[in-house]
């Protein structure tokens, strides 16, 4: 029996994927529920797993957009499994060293060919070179016997006496469905919103002076859990934004939608590049919910089995260049949302603390936002509410009581 795979619809509003990676070759025997691709969408790579065991026969090629329910392969679920297959690889091993014996032929006629010395240019070389003033001993002969070509002179560039001829080759791949849909939402952010982006600096004496006390504790009592920095910047912007409500709205049309809850979404790092999953609900969570649940985000962005779901929706952004080495950027909205949070590395510098010279650790933050829906007010003081939780993180986000608030 012949089976057809056809592409399932890896979520709501996806008509077609991208045939990212083949895992295996046409002709191979497949096991059931075997992944036999990964696909590409515009929101998230995902694995294609045979739906029968069985001989596959691929039916697109890598790179290829395929829509849902498009036969891609098919599988003869009546093939036996192949057995014995190690003596054919083995006969391919034997054959491999008279392939090498026909490449060698042609070298013993290499003494019969004309050689130049180095440097030596062609006419057509010569006189490009001329023209461009450059000695044809700088330069390296890719011809027959080291001659330099018509291509090399052309190539040749004169410099303050450093030899032209070194790696110059490139390389053109297609980016990935995923990617590309990321490039496309960046510039409608940058095309389609009044974006602004307001600084501020925020001292992280007093989070580390929390995290250095409780984070061992922390972490024993929740399970491998650590306390990072992540639980206490979405505490703050939780915060802030109850504050400031507008910065938890977005446009549509011309209509303003606000929530009465925080879905955070993280930007994080992974194999097929940036993801933003989202954490459900900020504001009901505590310090061991938020790092419980990015960190299990941030795994499956790993092993890249982030799905759609795990990336829908979302009311305001957070990014973290910092872990890069960043000191400073104006981090991009991801639409349709109206604001993102960017923090940056943390390096000690000198400060003024009631009139004297203080060395601490800092952080630059900064917010970006849609001027359209957020005024300067709203954005300047969600900023400096931010900058007021985590200067102030016991009193603030932890009700004046962090073993509590640690669930310690």
């Amino acid at each position: 029996m012949i089976l057809e795979m056809k592409v399932p619809s890896p979520g709501e509003s996806i008509t077609e994927v991208e045939i990212a990676t083949w895992l295996v070759s046409d002709g191979d025997y497949v096991e059931k529920d075997q992944a036999i691709a990964e696909v590409d969408s515009d929101k998230a790579t995902l694995e294609l797993p045979a739906e029968a065991s069985g001989i596959i026969t691929l039916k697109a090629e890598e790179g290829d957009a395929v829509a849902v329910g498009q036969v891609v392969c098919l599988i003869d679920t009546g093939a036996a499994k192949p057995e014995g297959s190690a003596p054919a690889k083995e006969e391919k091993k034997e054959e491999a060293p008279k392939a090498e014996e026909k490449k060698e032929e042609p070298k013993k006629e290499a003494p019969a060919e004309k050689t130049y010395a180095t440097g030596t240019p062609s006419p057509a070389a010569r006189k490009i070179l001329d023209e461009k003033n450059i000695d044809p001993a700088t330069v390296t002969g890719t011809g027959k016997g080291g001659r330099v070509t018509k291509d090399d002179a052309v190539n040749a560039k004169a410099s303050m006496g450093t030899p032209t001829g070194g790696n110059r080759a490139s390389e053109r791949t297609k980016l990935s469905m995923l990617r590309r849909k990321v490039a496309e939402r960046l510039v409608s952010a940058k095309n389609e919103t009044a974006m602004l982006t307001t600084f501020n600096e925020v001292n992280m004496t007093p989070i580390n002076k929390v995290r250095a006390e409780f984070k061992d504790e922390f972490k024993a009592k929740h399970a491998g859990v650590s306390l990072g920095f992540m639980s206490f910047f979405t505490k703050a912007v939780v915060r802030a934004l109850q504050l400031y409500p507008d910065v938890n709205s977005m446009m549509d049309g011309d209509y303003k939608v606000s929530y009465d809850f925080v879905d955070v979404s993280i930007a994080v790092s992974g194999p097929k590049g940036l993801m933003v999953p989202v954490v459900r609900n900020a504001e009901a969570l505590t310090f061991r919910g938020i790092e419980a649940e990015i960190k299990r985000l941030a795994l499956r962005a790993r092993d890249g089995q982030i799905t759609v779901d795990d990336m829908t929706g979302g009311t305001f952004t957070i990014t973290n260049g910092g872990v890069f080495g960043s000191m400073l950027s104006t981090p991009i909205i991801n639409p349709p949302q109206s604001g993102i949070l960017g923090m940056h590395n943390i390096i000690e510098r000198p400060i003024a603390v009631d009139g004297k010279v203080e060395i601490h650790p800092m952080m630059y933050v900064a917010l970006s936002y849609d001027h359209r829906i957020i005024d300067g007010r709203e954005s300047v003081g969600f900023l400096v509410a931010v900058k007021e939780g985590l200067e102030n993180p016991v009193e603030l986000l932890m009700d004046g009581n962090a073993r509590k608030a640690l669930e310690l």
